[in-house]
């Protein structure tokens, strides 16, 4: 064995952790730059009557209202959560979320009981969630079955 072959068999196992280091700084990099993920309901989306989820790959946000009181739980912990609620001519008024005990539950005051109350009532909703940089939004339609 020549005297390079062994020089490169001393650097290799340097050079294999510097890469590895190197890539991992790149992931934590990429994590963080901006990004818009769609969430699409899970079938039909009934707000009131607590059956409502939104989802994208495995995140998933649930949104129920409880007496004037709009609640949305996710699987991963939420930096911001904000509902608008869309009227017949496309006018929104936006919700901000507040959070309630920890980054999984946000909630806010908002009419969308009041506004959906009888069974057959629809009315249009955007949800933006947002995540280490990542935007999650979705506009989706709750109607009132029961």
């Amino acid at each position: 064995m020549n005297k390079h072959t062994k020089l490169a068999f001393m650097v290799a196992p340097f050079l294999a952790i510097l890469g590895f280091i190197g890539a991992d700084f790149y992931e934590e990099a990429q994590a963080d730059d901006n990004k818009i993920i769609q969430l699409a309901p899970e079938g039909h989306c009934d707000i009131v009557n607590q059956n409502c989820v939104l989802s994208s790959g495995e995140f998933k946000v649930n949104i129920a209202d409880n007496a004037g009181v709009t609640e949305v739980n996710s699987t991963f912990p939420l930096d911001s959560a904000t509902l608008f609620l869309v009227d017949k001519s496309d006018n929104m008024t936006p919700y901000p979320l507040g959070m309630q005990k920890n980054p999984y539950y946000w909630r806010s005051n908002t009419p969308i009981g009041e506004l959906v109350a009888n069974k057959g009532d629809s009315y249009k909703l955007r949800l933006i969630a947002n995540i280490k940089g990542g935007q999650y939004i979705s506009e989706f339609y709750t109607q009132t079955v029961k």
